[in-house]
């Protein structure tokens, strides 16, 4: 077998810390997921125990893939070769894994859906198509909206966690399970507000830095306060502090369904890096 398994973050650390480190940017969810497991909790995203795994060729050598899954969320796939894809259906089926569906590069998730049909039939539906992009030089909007940024606060947080909720439903994912989550961020300075009229109209988190690479999200803008330029001011600010706090790498995500949010992030800086898709298994 060239696929080892694991329920234990410490174990897949262990085994392939070094291989997600050394690309962050391709790795990014993988090594963000993990760290929230690590310092939340197993349960950050669901009740049952999040699995891990890592590929070596010929079951030997170092590490060249890795899958982290948080059920009952997509399983997320690093970039891999289509045979690694391929064995990884195959381990999962002997442990009797009840795969929803894939989260990665267009290619490893691709190869992985095809063995997966394969071997179980069905169908495979594309639920989202996302866009990656880096910052280069950063370009606030000028004229900036009025207002200014600031950290959120302890006081903050049943906005942040209403905020939380709301974006996650927009987007059709899971809100937080819990305040842990974005207890986190305020402890630790990674959620921003834009305030306009002595108000928080707009905020922009961004996670923890590992091995140089941050990545900004969620955004959000309560939908009556859109259009004014607060998402574009936020983003600008929080790219800003993560650059001063040591990020080298600075990441985003986009829906490519829409333009709005694509030509907003380009404007500021951000440019072009690769295509993810999320698919659904029936």
């Amino acid at each position: 077998m060239t696929w080892t398994t694991t329920q234990d973050p410490g174990a897949f650390e262990a085994a392939a810390g070094e291989f997600l480190r050394a690309r962050p940017a391709e790795h990014t969810v993988l090594l963000t997921v993990v760290s929230t497991v690590r310092t939340i909790g197993a349960d950050v995203y669901g009740a049952d125990a999040p699995s891990y795994g890592w590929w070596r060729p010929g079951g030997r050598g170092t590490v060249g893939a890795a899958f982290v899954w948080t059920p009952p969320r997509a399983v997320l796939l690093s970039p891999m070769p289509d045979g690694a894809a391929a064995e990884l259906v195959d381990a999962l089926a002997r442990e009797g894994a009840e795969v929803p569906g894939v989260n990665a590069g267009r290619a490893a998730a691709g190869a992985f859906a095809m063995a997966w049909q394969r071997r179980f039939g069905g169908t495979v539906r594309t639920a989202e198509r996302h866009r990656c992009y880096r910052l280069g030089e950063l370009t606030p909007p000028v004229p900036a909206p009025p207002g200014a940024a600031r950290l959120a606060t302890a006081a903050d947080r049943e906005l942040l966690r209403a905020w939380f909720a709301a974006f996650a439903a927009e987007i059709g994912d899971r809100p937080p399970r819990d305040e842990r989550a974005v207890d986190a961020r305020i402890a630790d300075g990674r959620c921003t507000l834009w305030e306009g009229d002595g108000r928080p109209v707009s905020m922009a988190g961004v996670t923890a830095t590992l091995a140089g690479m941050a990545r900004v999200a969620p955004v959000y803008t309560p939908p009556g306060l859109r259009g004014r330029g607060y998402a574009g001011a936020v983003t600008a600010a929080v790219s800003r502090a993560a650059r001063v706090s040591g990020a080298r790498e600075l990441l985003l995500f986009t829906d490519l369904a829409n333009p709005t949010s694509n030509a907003l992030y380009q404007r500021l800086g951000y440019r072009p890096i690769d295509d993810h898709v999320v698919l659904e298994f029936d």
